[in-house]
């Protein structure tokens, strides 16, 4: 279902072919030069014949690290937090390596641990708290609570993946101590800084910060989990889970809408002044084709040559994606839903879907 079926039957025809790869839902937006166009494909839930609703609050994953960036920068305009000041000149209470930088944490090339478990090159796997819990025992404590402080403490437990400023990897750990910073310098939440400077100003109402709250507000499409209980396959609504294991790693919810508004403001200077606009668009090599990573953004070269500003994200049976030219003529949005496990098998056919979705709206 769309609201331009006619005009734009190429991308129906890729949603509908991402549900039949394996996804159980999928709600498109784009805006270009002509016009807005939204559409919908698959089951808002397993058993239903309701299409996803185009409104949906979904759980948006790491695009939440894009957020906390804005945030960061925007606190560092005001003059309160310096990019290439060491982190723990601000939270001196954590064992942080002095030559960590604010910088390096909003890059990910501070070398530290990534709390949900690192993977090295060479098949190694350095277990964190999501690879320990996995499968059913993460079923079974997908409503207990973790603290920020204890995410970070665990991780800088850990041996770091490098020197800092000496390699990229990405690690959910540089977020959770940004918030915390942020926390530290404003005397307030990152939440409540979050609604002072980028959801108020821009009306996003479907969007919010969790916290510990398992809840999702209405309407929304349902995610699943699967996992191996004995010989016997398992599958489990997820929607509704803690998602402080995560914490500012992923945890947000947003709408298509809302991802469009506040991508096509951050692009359009309404946000972060131009000059930490630049800062922000200044990337490091991360070893992906085409793409490189800012200050919570990944910057993309498509195959025709188009550069687009992008961050993805994946939590829990919910991934949304949110890419947009840098001068915000051209966005698209996006949110799937389906059965995840332990070994993420749907991972391929995100990874055709989002290739097929990109080719489709910026050549």
């Amino acid at each position: 279902m769309s609201t331009k079926s006619i005009a734009r039957q190429d991308l129906q025809q890729i949603i509908d072919e991402t549900v039949e790869a394996g996804f159980l839902a999928v709600t498109l937006r784009v805006n270009d030069e002509q016009g807005e166009w939204v559409g919908s494909a698959g089951l808002s839930e397993l058993g239903g014949t309701a299409l996803p609703p185009v409104d949906g609050h979904v759980r948006i994953g790491s695009n939440t690290k894009t957020f906390t960036a804005t945030v960061v920068l925007q606190l560092v305009a005001e003059g309160r937090i310096d990019l290439d000041t060491p982190a723990l000149h601000y939270l001196p209470e954590f064992a942080l390596d002095e030559r960590i930088t604010v910088r390096m944490l909003l890059q990910h090339t501070s070398g530290v641990f990534n709390f949900t478990g690192e993977f090295y090159e060479n098949g190694t796997v350095v277990p964190g708290i999501t690879s320990t819990i996995a499968g059913k025992e993460w079923v079974d404590k997908r409503f207990e609570t973790y603290l920020p402080e204890d995410l970070v403490t665990l991780a800088l437990s850990k041996p770091a993946r490098f020197e800092p400023g000496t390699g990229w990897s990405y690690s959910n750990t540089n977020y959770v101590i940004a918030r915390l910073l942020v926390e530290k310098v404003t005397g307030n939440s990152l939440a409540a800084e979050m609604d002072r400077l980028i959801l108020g100003p821009l009306g996003l109402t479907g969007t919010s910060m969790p916290g510990a709250s398992t809840e999702l507000p209405e309407p929304h499409p349902h995610a699943y989990y699967r996992y191996a209980d004995g010989d016997e396959q398992r599958t489990v609504d997820v929607t509704e889970h803690n998602p402080s294991w995560v914490a500012t790693g992923g945890d947000m919810i947003s709408t298509t809408a809302d991802l469009r508004t506040f991508i096509t403001a951050l692009v359009g200077g309404k946000l972060v002044p131009e000059a930490l606009l630049a800062e922000m668009y200044s990337t490091h090599a991360t070893g992906i084709p085409n793409m490189e990573y800012g200050l919570g953004v990944f910057v993309l070269q498509t195959e025709g040559g188009t550069t687009v500003i992008t961050h993805n994200g994946g939590m829990a049976g919910f991934a949304a994606l949110m890419f947009s030219t840098p001068d915000g003529s051209r966005t698209m949005t996006a949110y799937l839903t389906c059965v995840d496990d332990a070994e993420i098998t749907i991972a391929p056919a995100f990874q055709v879907a989002q290739k097929a979705l990109l080719d489709a709206v910026f050549g």
